[in-house]
C-alpha cells in the first residue's frame, strides 16, 4: 500500500518569485488526493530555494523519513519543487533504487520506480538545474552590459532611485525628486565645517521631517547615523562606484553627481577618513613613462599633495591619515571653512637611487611648457585649408605622370614574360635535342637575367598607388593636428595630451625644470619654417599678393575675380609652396622606405 507525503515549495530567490504559492499548490494537489484516494500521511510546506543541497531543512526531514519506512510515495506540483540540484535529484533516485520511494506523483504525470521513469524523472530535475543556470549566466551578462553603459548594478544609493519603468537590466538611475535636494543640502553643511554629522542628522529628522525610501518590508523611518557616515563616505556621491564590490575596479557612472570630487575629499578630510575607498588615480597622470631626466636618464613619475591651511595658525600640512593640525593640534573636523589644496608634482624617479639634483615640476608649469612647444607648430585655419589645396594639387600631378609610368612598366613586364617564354620554347622545341641551338649554359645565363629584370618590374604600379594615397592622407593628417593640436590639449583629458605629446617629440627630456623637445618630423620642418619668418605666435598665414596689390591700387580687376584668387591656393608666396612640398615628399619617401633628407 502507497503512503504519501504532500511536498509544497515556494522559493525565495527572484526568478522563482513568479511560481505559485505554497496554498495554491495545496488546493491543486488536495483534488487529486481525494479523487485517486491517496493515503497522505502529511503535508510538508517549505519556502526555500532547491538551488544548493542541503539547505532545505524540510526536504532533507522528509528524505529522513521515506529512509525510516514512514512513507514511500510523494505528491507535488512539479519535479522542479524537489530539486534543481544534481545532489538532490541524486538523493531520489537512490531512494527509489533501494525500492524506499516507489513513486512520485504530479498532476500530469507519475514517476514509478522503472529505469524509463527514473529517467525522465533526472531529466525534469536537469532541465530545472539547466534553467537556473541559464538564468544565472544572464544575470552576470546583463550586469556587465549595465556597468560598461555607465549605469550602478543594484539598489541605488539614498537620493537615488531604480527606472522600475523599464526591463530588467535596462533600468537606468535618476534623482530621487524628494529626498535628493535634501541629501545634497547635507553634503553642503558637511563642507562648510561649522556642523558634525550628529548635528546635521538633528537637523534632518526633526526640523526636516526627513525620511528615508519606503519598500516593501522596510522604510519610512528617521535616518540612521550609521546610514549618514554611510553616504558621506560613498563615492557613488561624486559619480564612481567599485564593480564588483572589493575587487578595486572602479568605474565613472552616468547618474548626475551630487558632489565633485574634490568636495568628497574634503569631507573624508573633515571626518577623519583614513584609507577612504575612491579610485586609484595615480594610472591618469598625462605625461608619465614618455619623459626622462636629462641628468640621470631615469623616468619621471608624478606624484599627488593634497594639503589644507589651519584656520587656527595657518599652518600648511598634507591631511591624509591626519585627524588633527600637526603645528596648534587643532581638530580639522572643528577647523571652520579650511582650505584644501591639491597639487600634481612631476620629478625623477632616480633621486633616491642615483642622488639626482634635479627638482620638481608643477603640472601646470610642465603643460605650459607644452603649450609653447604646441605654439611652434601652429597653423591658421586659412593656412590649413591652403594646404590641404596644395598638397592634392600635388598628389594629382603625380597621379597624372604616373598613369603615364605605369602604361610603361606594364608594357616592360609583359615584354619580358615573353621573352622568358620565348627562352623556355628555344630550349624545348625539337630543333635542339642536340643542343645546337642553344647550350645549357647560355640557356641559364639568360633565364638568369631575365628573372632578375623581371623581380625588378615586379612592384605593381596598384602598390605605388597606395603610398600615394598615403602619403597623402598623412600630410593632411599633419596639417590637421598643427592647426587643432593646441586647443585640443587645453581642453583635452589625461589620454589626449598624453598622445599628443608622443605625437610631436621625442627623445623628452626634463632639466632644471624646463621640458626639452626633440621635434619630429614633419613637425621640424614646421618649426624651421615658424622660425625662419618669424612669425607671431597667432599661427602661420600665408602671404595674399593679391590683396596687398589692390591695397596699393595696382590691380582693376572685380571684387569676384580678387575673392576667387583669395580662395586659390596659388595665392601660396613660393616659401609656403616649398614648406607644403617638403612635408608631402617626406611622406612619399616614408612610405616608399627610402632615405629622406631636408636637402630633398
Amino acid at each position: 500500500m502507497l503512503r504519501y507525503f504532500m511536498y509544497c515549495r515556494k522559493s525565495s530567490e527572484d526568478e522563482d518569485r513568479q511560481v505559485i504559492s505554497n496554498e495554491s499548490q495545496e488546493d491543486e494537489l488536495d483534488p487529486i488526493a481525494s479523487r485517486d484516494r491517496l493515503n497522505l500521511d502529511d503535508k510538508i510546506k517549505e519556502a526555500a530555494s532547491a538551488k544548493s543541497p542541503g539547505t532545505r531543512p524540510l526536504f532533507n526531514g522528509m528524505v529522513k523519513r521515506i529512509r525510516n519506512g514512514e512513507a514511500n510515495g510523494v505528491l507535488c506540483w512539479h519535479p522542479n519543487r524537489l530539486s534543481r540540484n544534481a545532489i538532490d535529484t541524486a538523493v531520489l533516485v537512490d531512494l527509489m533504487d533501494q525500492g524506499k520511494l516507489l513513486e512520485i506523483r504530479t498532476p500530469g504525470q507519475m514517476f514509478k520506480n522503472t529505469p524509463g521513469d527514473k529517467f525522465l524523472l533526472t531529466l525534469f530535475c536537469s532541465q530545472a538545474k539547466l534553467e537556473n543556470d541559464n538564468k544565472g549566466i544572464d544575470v552576470l551578462r546583463g550586469l556587465r552590459a549595465k556597468v560598461a553603459m555607465g549605469w550602478y548594478p543594484g539598489v541605488a544609493p539614498m537620493g537615488y532611485l531604480n527606472d522600475k519603468t523599464k526591463n530588467r537590466g535596462e533600468r537606468d538611475i535618476f534623482k530621487d525628486s524628494e529626498r535628493f535636494p535634501l541629501i545634497k543640502r547635507m553634503w553642503q553643511m558637511m563642507l562648510t565645517g561649522t556642523y558634525t554629522p550628529s548635528n546635521i542628522l538633528r537637523i534632518a529628522n526633526t526640523d526636516w521631517g526627513f525620511r528615508t525610501r519606503r519598500t516593501k518590508k522596510q522604510g519610512g523611518t528617521p535616518l540612521s547615523l550609521s546610514c549618514l557616515y554611510h553616504i558621506f563616505h560613498n563615492p557613488f556621491y561624486y559619480g564612481w562606484f567599485e564593480h564588483p564590490r572589493g575587487s578595486g575596479t572602479w568605474r565613472e557612472g552616468k547618474h548626475e553627481p551630487m558632489v565633485t570630487k574634490a568636495e568628497f575629499d574634503q569631507v573624508q578630510a573633515l571626518l577623519g577618513r583614513i584609507g577612504n575607498p575612491r579610485p586609484n588615480n595615480h594610472r591618469t597622470f598625462s605625461f608619465t613613462g614618455l619623459i626622462r631626466c636629462g641628468e640621470c636618464a631615469s623616468m619621471i613619475t608624478a606624484e599627488e599633495k593634497r594639503q589644507v591651511i589651519c584656520t587656527a595658525c595657518r599652518f600648511k600640512f598634507a591631511y591624509r591619515n591626519r585627524e588633527q593640525c600637526p603645528h596648534c593640534k587643532t581638530p580639522i573636523a572643528l577647523m571652520s571653512q579650511p582650505l584644501f589644496l591639491h597639487y600634481t608634482y612631476y620629478h625623477c624617479t632616480g633621486r633616491s637611487k642615483v642622488n639626482c639634483k634635479q627638482r620638481s615640476v608643477e603640472a601646470a608649469q610642465l603643460e605650459k611648457q607644452i603649450e609653447e612647444q604646441l605654439g611652434r607648430i601652429q597653423i591658421s585655419a586659412k593656412f590649413k585649408d591652403w594646404a590641404l589645396k596644395y598638397v592634392r594639387e600635388l598628389h594629382d600631378e603625380e597621379r597624372s605622370s604616373k598613369q603615364h609610368i605605369a602604361k610603361s612598366h606594364d608594357k616592360t613586364y609583359a615584354d619580358c614574360l615573353k621573352r622568358i617564354e620565348s627562352l623556355v620554347n628555344l630550349k624545348t622545341s625539337p630543333e635542339n635535342n642536340d643542343g645546337s641551338l642553344l647550350s645549357d649554359d647560355e640557356y641559364s645565363e639568360r633565364r638568369r637575367k631575365l628573372l632578375e629584370e623581371k623581380a625588378e618590374l615586379r612592384q605593381s604600379p596598384g602598390e605605388a598607388k597606395f603610398q600615394a594615397e598615403q602619403a597623402l592622407r598623412q600630410s593632411e593628417e599633419t596639417f590637421e593636428f598643427a592647426h587643432s593640436a593646441c586647443s585640443k590639449f587645453r581642453n583635452g583629458d589625461f589620454q589626449t595630451k598624453k598622445q599628443i605629446l608622443a605625437t610631436i617629440g621625442s627623445n623628452l627630456l626634463l632639466s632644471d625644470k624646463r621640458l626639452i623637445v626633440e621635434a619630429k618630423m614633419p613637425f621640424t620642418l614646421l618649426q624651421e619654417f615658424r622660425s625662419g619668418a618669424g612669425a607671431k605666435p597667432g599661427g602661420i598665414e600665408p602671404k595674399n599678393n593679391a590683396v596687398k596689390q589692390r591695397r596699393n591700387g595696382r590691380t582693376k580687376r572685380g571684387f569676384s575675380s580678387r575673392l576667387r584668387e583669395l580662395k586659390d591656393v596659388r595665392t601660396l608666396c613660393p616659401k609656403d609652396r616649398r614648406l607644403v612640398k617638403a612635408i608631402y615628399r617626406y611622406f612619399r619617401h616614408v612610405c616608399m622606405s627610402t632615405s629622406f633628407t631636408l636637402s630633398d
